[in-house]
């Protein structure tokens, strides 16, 4: 039976079109994967599902019957429910305070015979039915947990058991794993066959088309809001689904350890340690060094001080403690600019909020942080026909693709703005390379274009530090890595000596080094 179903459903915003006569049907009790470029319509198709968006024309059906959702109430009252990328957790709260926020019990009052609900929440009542629901769909939860104090995977166990609690049919995962360990992967996919062995419908929203063939009975591939095709996922190749989803065939980054990496230590971090505003450590003793021709990547759950940690050697934060060079120079605490002057490309982690100026045009974006230089700059004035040579010339080497000759760059898709920092960086010749995120939230072909250059930039003997959540792209793209666990550095490995399952172990502090790394072991090439 066709539990969901969408009919030649169309969403436009003035004159653009996300979602173009789209209609697709997902059966009862199967988990279908949604999958597309960014701005392939995904997010608005589901949006539209679940209460957020209407659609302009068509209709949604649940159980063969036409519903309209104005309100996410609507969906979850039809039996529809979304879990968002982004948790939306109370985390000073409880396990089971988060589960029953909402549709809380309260404790009962006699009353000439008849029984009333009182102001006061039954927490012991919350309690065992919080318990029985996790118990129910054997998730590895304990109700009384601060949220504060349990894992990512197990934060996200929760947000489905949210909706589950709910008595919700069809679930809507929006990334569901995009910042798990392979261990929390793993468990995630049990979670979804358990769940769908017991009737529930799931639509998943992923990138990720290894864990799409994980989990997913068959897989639907939208392209500009059009649906391209739906295919048995026992039927299709990862290559033939990236064909789809691309609309040409995508090259997968094969990573080859480069034999030009030298002895020259271009960056260096010493006993680095920072302090948040309240005292508190966000990291401690950061020992590391990246030679002339090397990528060295950081793989970390987030929020174990990897942010901060960039924010200290880009000089957006002070150290406490500890010392940073390059090519020899201490540069401590340095602002931007005066890091810049020493070679320091840097491509930061919100590519709109310290990447880019959004309201300023492509040109000046493309030499925002060095349009000081005498290239751009004369006697105090812009040299406007060098800007917009340099323009043309970045646009057509990094395949920039622009609605008008200069717009705004908040009119650029997310890998477009991605490639302006890329390029704007890169022109600059570095000698060492912060590369944050640099392909979060990007589709599948301006991300391979991303790392085509990380390597390429590599194999020209730059340096480069490589921070992701994407464990695939820190094993694909580094020569050696750390791993970042409650502020500190737990492993560091070659990029051919150690697997995806072993470093989830050391992301999750399940593992750790039995000494402490050192400065003087890195520079000495001693890695292990």
């Amino acid at each position: 039976m066709k539990k969901i179903e969408t009919i030649e459903l169309t969403k436009k915003f003035g004159d653009f079109t996300a979602v173009d006569n789209l209609s697709i049907a997902v059966e009862e009790g199967e988990v279908r994967a949604i999958i597309g470029e960014n701005g392939a319509g995904k997010t608005t198709l589901m949006n539209m599902l679940f209460g957020l968006l209407q659609p302009d024309h068509g209709e949604i059906r649940y159980n063969g019957t036409p519903v309209t959702l104005k309100t996410p109430l609507d969906a979850i009252n039809q039996g529809v429910g979304m879990v968002h990328q982004h948790f939306k957790l109370v985390p000073s709260l409880t396990v089971y305070e988060n589960l029953m926020l909402g549709v809380e019990k309260h404790k009962k009052i006699n009353l000439g015979g008849r029984q009333f609900d009182s102001i006061f929440i039954d927490k012991q009542q919350e309690q065992k039915n919080a318990q029985e629901l996790i118990d129910k769909f054997d998730f590895k939860l304990k109700a009384n947990d601060i949220v504060s104090e349990i894992s990512v995977g197990e934060r996200q166990c929760l947000e489905i058991l949210k909706m589950l609690n709910r008595n919700v049919e069809v679930l809507i995962l929006d990334e569901p794993t995009a910042v798990l360990t392979p261990q929390e992967v793993k468990m995630m996919m049990k979670n979804l066959n358990e769940l769908r062995r017991q009737g529930k419908t799931i639509v998943i929203i992923t990138h990720k088309l290894a864990e799409v063939k994980m989990c997913a009975d068959s897989i639907s591939v939208i392209r500009a809001g059009k649906h391209v095709v739906t295919v048995n996922n026992k039927d299709a190749s990862v290559e033939y689904l990236s064909e789809k989803m691309v609309g040409r065939r995508v090259k997968s980054i094969t990573r080859t350890s480069n034999p030009e990496v030298s002895s020259e230590v271009v960056f260096e971090v010493k006993d680095l340690t920072a302090e948040d505003i309240n005292g508190k450590k966000v990291f401690q003793d950061i020992n590391f060094a990246v030679k002339r021709g090397e990528i060295v990547g950081v793989a970390g759950v987030e929020g174990n001080g990897q942010t901060e940690l960039i924010m200290v050697l880009t000089g957006l934060m002070k150290a406490t403690k500890g010392k940073i060079y390059i090519s020899g120079k201490d540069v401590t605490g340095n602002w931007p600019d005066g890091l810049r002057k020493n070679r320091m490309g840097i491509i930061p982690e919100e590519r709109f909020v310290r990447g880019l100026c959004t309201s300023m045009n492509v040109s000046y974006n493309l030499l925002a942080g060095y349009h000081t230089k005498d290239e751009f700059c004369s006697h105090g004035f812009m040299r406007s026909k060098a800007i917009q040579t340099n323009r043309d010339k970045q646009v057509q080497k990094f395949d920039v693709r622009l609605s008008s000759k200069d717009p705004v760059v908040s009119e650029l898709s997310g890998g477009n703005a991605q490639k302006i920092i890329i390029a704007r960086e890169i022109q600059q010749d570095p000698l060492i390379l912060l590369a944050c995120q640099p392909t979060r939230g990007l589709d599948l072909g301006s991300t391979e274009f991303v790392q085509r250059q990380l390597l390429k930039m590599r194999d020209e003997g730059r340096s480069i530090f490589l921070v992701s959540s994407d464990l695939n792209e820190v094993v694909g793209l580094s020569d050696r890595i750390l791993v970042m666990y409650s502020g500190k550095i737990v492993g560091s490995f070659s990029g051919d000596d150690i697997s995806n399952e072993e470093l989830g172990l050391y992301m999750a502090g399940a593992k750790t080094m039995a000494e402490p790394v050192l400065a003087e072991e890195f520079v000495c090439g001693n890695e292990n």
